[in-house]
């Protein structure tokens, strides 16, 4: 056999198969196929190997890796304050501008490169002062990549700097400089502004998400002590603004987090510490809810998947927890099996913060934190001095030890109340009270749980059989955020939405598993039976009631069926006008006062206006047009974009605290426009 031409890429007639010859696509492989990516063109080929996704999250991502730059001035003490904007620009585009009064990137000519240092720091991969431990001793940014590849996903960027007394700027279109570096003033300021509008030819188009950022921005004002950092959205009518600072550091973090829930002691314990130039922040406090909640931070990079640090916490916080429990006979009489994980994070807010020299991530996007030396350092500090805070404070100790096997005693009690909706499941399958549909395929089917028998009975003559499931719900639902898991298991009146759904439930807010029954604890998104699980329930403060308590319980016990967005409300009229044989279906006082005007006829006698009190009033046919028809309908579709928000409010509405409740009844009382009681 010959071996074949390399040079033009022509082979062996007897490698091809079947008659396919060589002008066929799959087989035109060879020196020319190679491709050389030059300067940033890897970049917009690949952008999700840089920036994660090209979805919202990528957009979000390019933001963060600026303001990272301005975070990593502010932890090598050269800046205070940072300045987030997002807008429309003149030609109608996204941008976003992001401003420090840091030291400025540096504009002179570099010694070997002989192009202005800003140039290359925008325009070229794996350049940048994170490399030089002089300039930074940590940072969040470590492989060079981070600004320039917002230039390369940038239809335009413009940076202006302000350093050696000058104000140089310089502007580019898809990474690639279309100005020079250009002295355009004189000013004793520094600091570095960066102005960028994201190219929707490579990223979906998607905006800039203000409670997002806002989000992100607030922790790092937290993780930052006295570093300001303002974000203002100036793309609607009325401007938008908010100011974040902190004094206390990731303490005020946890009592932020933990601000509407009744805690065990206060204020947090810190702790802090520095080992092999590791340094390590940790705040924590126990509440009275049945989650955990711990956030870790490498160089205040938010390690959603946690790494070694959290390794480290975990295990010294368990050491210290088990070895104080043997100085209490007491508490062990009531409980003297092993611990769970779960039992002794039951309850705990923590934020973990360590700043590492030379961080190991797993991928750019920097989600898990891989150095195996933090592990260590974080145990030992962590059995160190919160050993040592125990000894000194033994009834904080008790406090906590307590709660601990009172969550081991629910624990069990929940697992028997899992093995019993278990054995039911397997006996009997469904509710009985469950109207089921006939298609198989859950992506096509959706499931209305409906508020009492006489909206559930319309609701069940009005649906379509073939997709559509009805589950009427009866008597007063329980409050998971006041009720331990075990009660929730056993509620007779969240057993049929549990098994309706079919998916299983997690533990309180998907938290540690029962390590003996870890197939029982976990929420299988597979297997949920519906991808629409609209909750229908009458328009007034009754109905609104259910919903909250139907929500809260998914979002405790259900919350991937959230983040999926498999949620909704459905949206009944709130009024059914009728003009002679016309009849018209107002949802809301806004839409009755449009459809009157449109109207336009003073004679009130041709005008009919009938006010809803609940479902039950509408028979088949009008709960079907107005409510259920997926033509004609309105269904509100239950989004998550800030879990830890979400946390505080659900506490806040749902949980024991009276007076923070009250106060929100009081500050927002002012935008309730039409009051059903």
């Amino acid at each position: 056999m010959n071996e074949g031409n390399f040079a033009s890429g022509a082979t062996d007639e007897a490698l091809h198969h079947d008659g396919i010859g060589e002008t066929s696509g799959a087989q035109s492989y060879g020196a020319s196929s190679i491709q050389v990516l030059k300067g940033l063109e890897a970049v917009r080929k690949r952008p999700g190997m840089y920036i994660g996704s090209t979805s919202i999250e990528g957009l979000h991502h390019l933001v963060y890796e600026v303001v990272d730059n301005s975070i990593d001035e502010a932890m090598a003490g050269y800046c205070s304050h940072i300045q987030v904007t997002l807008a429309i620009d003149e030609e109608g585009r996204q941008s976003c501008t992001v401003e420090d009064d840091g030291r400025g990137i540096p504009v002179a000519m570099h010694p070997t490169e002989k192009r202005s240092s800003l140039e290359i720091a925008m325009t070229q991969l794996h350049a940048g002062g994170k490399f030089d431990k002089n300039s930074y001793k940590v940072s969040g940014g470590l492989h060079g990549v981070g600004v320039s590849c917002v230039n390369a996903l940038s239809i335009l960027m413009e940076v202006t700097v302000c350093r050696d007394g000058g104000i140089y700027r310089q502007r580019y279109s898809k990474g690639i400089p279309i100005t020079e570096v250009e002295r355009i003033g004189d000013t004793e300021a520094t600091g570095t502004k960066v102005v960028f509008s994201p190219d929707y030819s490579i990223l979906e188009e998607h905006a800039f998400s203000y409670e997002v950022l806002q989000s992100r921005f607030r922790e790092l004002a937290f993780l930052n002590k006295g570093v300001a950092i303002t974000i203002s959205d100036t793309r609607g009518e009325e401007v938008k603004s908010q100011r974040f600072q902190s004094e206390g550091g990731i303490s005020h973090f946890v009592s932020y987090l933990n601000e509407f829930k009744r805690t065990l002691i206060d204020p947090p314990i810190s702790i802090e510490g520095e080992k092999d130039a590791i340094k390590v922040e940790i705040a924590l406090q126990y509440n009275d809810k049945y989650d955990e909640k711990i956030l870790t931070f490498v160089n205040n990079i938010n390690t959603r998947e946690g790494g070694t640090h959290l390794t480290g916490f975990r295990t010294g916080l368990s050491r210290v927890i088990n070895v104080q429990l043997q100085k209490n006979p007491k508490l062990l009489k009531k409980y003297d099996e092993k611990l769970e994980q779960s039992d002794i994070c039951e309850g705990l807010t923590a934020i973990i913060s360590v700043k590492v020299p030379e961080p190991q991530f797993e991928g750019q996007t920097k989600m898990k934190l891989g150095n195996s030396a933090v592990t260590g350092v974080v145990f030992s500090l962590v059995y160190e001095k919160l050993g040592n805070y125990f000894d000194e404070f033994p009834a904080q100790a008790e406090i906590i030890l307590t709660k601990i096997i009172n969550a081991a005693l629910g624990r069990v009690a929940a697992r028997k109340a899992r093995e019993q909706i278990r054995r039911k499941s397997e006996g009997g399958g469904l509710p009985g009270k469950l109207a089921d549909c006939s298609e198989k395929d859950p992506a096509k089917c959706e499931v209305f749980i409906v508020e009492g028998d006489s909206a559930g009975g319309s609701a069940k003559q009005g649906r379509d059989r073939r997709f559509q499931a009805i589950l009427p719900l009866w008597g007063k639902m329980l409050n998971v955020e006041k009720a331990q898991e075990y009660r929730v298991l056993g509620n007779d009146k969240l057993q049929p939405v549990i098994s309706t759904i079919g998916a299983g439930l997690t533990r309180y807010n998907d938290m540690g598993k029962d390590a003996d029954y870890e197939s029982d604890v976990t929420f299988d998104i597979e297997k949920v039976r519906y991808h629409k699980v609209i909750i229908m329930a009458d328009a007034d403060v009754d109905g609104s009631h259910i919903r909250t308590l139907l929500l809260t319980f998914f979002f405790r016990y259900m919350r991937p069926l959230i983040e999926a967005g498999y949620v909704y409300f459905a949206m009944p009229p709130l009024y059914k006008i009728t003009i002679g044989k016309k009849v018209e279906y107002a949802y809301d006082e806004e839409a009755r006062v449009r459809i009157l005007e449109e109207i336009g006829t003073n004679d009130s006698s041709k005008v009919a206006i009938q006010r809803y009190k609940g479902l039950g009033e509408m028979n088949p046919e009008q709960l079907w047009e107005t409510t259920m028809n997926p033509e004609t309908r309105l269904i509100s579709q239950i989004t998550l974009t800030d879990a830890e928000e979400a946390d505080r409010v659900f506490s806040m509405l749902m949980g024991e605290e009276v007076e923070p409740r009250r106060a929100f009844i009081d500050a927002n009382a002012v935008y309730v426009t039409n009051l059903d009681i």
